[in-house]
């Protein structure tokens, strides 16, 4: 099978292992896994998982932020170090 992607966008096997390789050094787990890889359908439903837990992660995160800044002095140095690292 050839790298190249045809004209109407397919991918060819050896990029779709490259691309799962790449995934699957970006998840936790995968990473302290080691040598065996795992099955493609494995990887994704980690992977999925992996996302959904970073999203309730953002979420918690974001709550307590916001229960912060509603009990702190708005014109505090406190309260201006989170604005600045906000925008950054």
């Amino acid at each position: 099978m050839s790298s190249r992607r045809s004209s109407r966008g397919a991918i060819s096997e050896e990029e779709i292992n490259e691309l799962i390789s790449k995934l699957q050094s970006l998840l936790p787990n995968s990473r302290r896994r080691g040598s065996g890889q795992a099955s493609t359908t494995k990887l994704l439903k980690e992977t999925c998982s992996y996302i959904k837990s970073l999203h309730r992660e953002v979420d918690d995160l974001s709550d307590r932020l916001s229960d912060l800044m509603s009990t702190m002095d708005h014109n505090s140095a406190g309260a201006e170090i989170i604005r600045s690292i906000l925008r950054s």
